[in-house]
């Protein structure tokens, strides 16, 4: 039997696989779940620092929903598509873009909907020249629904983020670049390189300092900037009595390499 969502620890980085080629790796109900389950097996493993998330095959990161299915939950009415369908991806995207240990996207392919959702919500993002992206759920006469109405006005702007949502258009991997949506584009064959090196070069700093920042960024985003200092302090507060930052410390003034412990 086939898993939608393949699972391979490689050091400290948990490279998970959208497993769904012949489907363009679109995200049905069973794929969604797939992903919550990894991603709290992954944040409870103390061995883990980094996620990497791709998708299999040549053709496709995701293509978005699976089409098919949340169809028919929709025909069920709309108290059922908002739970079944539109609740489900909030929540995959919302842990994304939470998670506690950084979560980087290689974006191999087609990235639609969905795919391009998770791009949006995903910490950090590396896009193969080949990749292509699109927010086509006007297409078929739905709003975006796992997020994008949302997370891509703020990473791109208003109106830029107004005009791919209102036209559907395709646009490829520079455009996401300079939109804000990626970090950077390679060649196909050095994306997955690319992203285990950015994984790389995060794990050398202390996991609880990482974590740290990315919730400061996360809640502090959408808040003022009085209350999103109070989140940065929130969260120094929180490291001060670690054993990292001593270590680091300790390591700059000796002119010496760290040895974090993530305690």
């Amino acid at each position: 039997m086939q898993t939608n969502v393949l699972y391979e620890k490689i050091g400290r980085v948990a490279l998970l696989t959208l497993n769904r080629p012949e489907k363009l790796n679109a995200l049905d109900y069973a794929t969604n779940d797939r992903l919550l389950s990894l991603l709290d097996e992954v944040e409870a493993d103390d061995e883990i620092g980094a996620v990497i998330l791709t998708g299999a095959g040549e053709r496709a990161f995701s293509a978005g929903g699976d089409i098919h299915e949340f169809t028919q939950s929709i025909r069920r009415g709309t108290e059922e598509a908002v739970r079944e369908f539109c609740r489900r991806g909030q929540r995959m995207t919302a842990r994304f873009e939470a998670f506690p240990k950084p979560v980087i996207a290689a974006v191999n392919g087609i990235a639609f909907g969905g795919g391009c959702e998770i791009t949006e919500s995903v910490h950090l993002a590396i896009a193969s020249d080949t990749a292509t992206f699109a927010k086509p759920e006007i297409n078929i006469g739905i709003p975006p629904t796992f997020g994008g109405t949302q997370r891509l006005p703020r990473l791109a702007g208003r109106k830029r983020a107004l005009e791919l949502l209102l036209t559907g258009d395709t646009f490829g991997p520079q455009r996401a670049y300079e939109l804000g949506l990626v970090n950077t584009v390679v060649p196909a064959e050095e994306l997955l390189p690319a992203a285990f090196d950015l994984a790389e070069r995060i794990l050398r700093h202390s996991p609880l300092a990482a974590a740290r920042i990315i919730t400061a960024v996360t809640r502090g985003i959408n808040a003022t900037i009085a209350e999103g200092l109070l989140i940065e302090r929130e969260q120094f507060a929180r490291m001060c009595p670690t054993a990292d930052v001593l270590e680091g410390l300790d390591a700059w003034i000796a002119r010496r390499t760290p040895n974090y412990l993530g305690r």
